[in-house]
């Protein structure tokens, strides 16, 4: 049987913190900036645990992190 190979898209968007947790960025930072307000986007500059629906999905996309 072939080793499963890791989503590297996916590898590329998580970050895994020592704890084991998934961390990843907001999206509609990239344009279409100027309508949106300073303090918002701010708070699309930090990132953000990934919910924990979905982290059973990383580990399994993600053998191995």
């Amino acid at each position: 049987m072939k080793k499963q190979k890791s989503l590297s898209s996916l590898k590329k968007r998580i970050k895994v913190t020592a704890t084991g947790k998934y961390l990843r960025r907001k999206g509609g930072k990239r344009h279409l900036a100027t309508s949106k307000t300073r303090a918002r986007k701010r708070s699309l500059t930090n990132a953000v645990e990934v919910n924990k629906t979905f982290t059973k999905k990383m580990q399994r996309l993600l053998p191995g992190y």
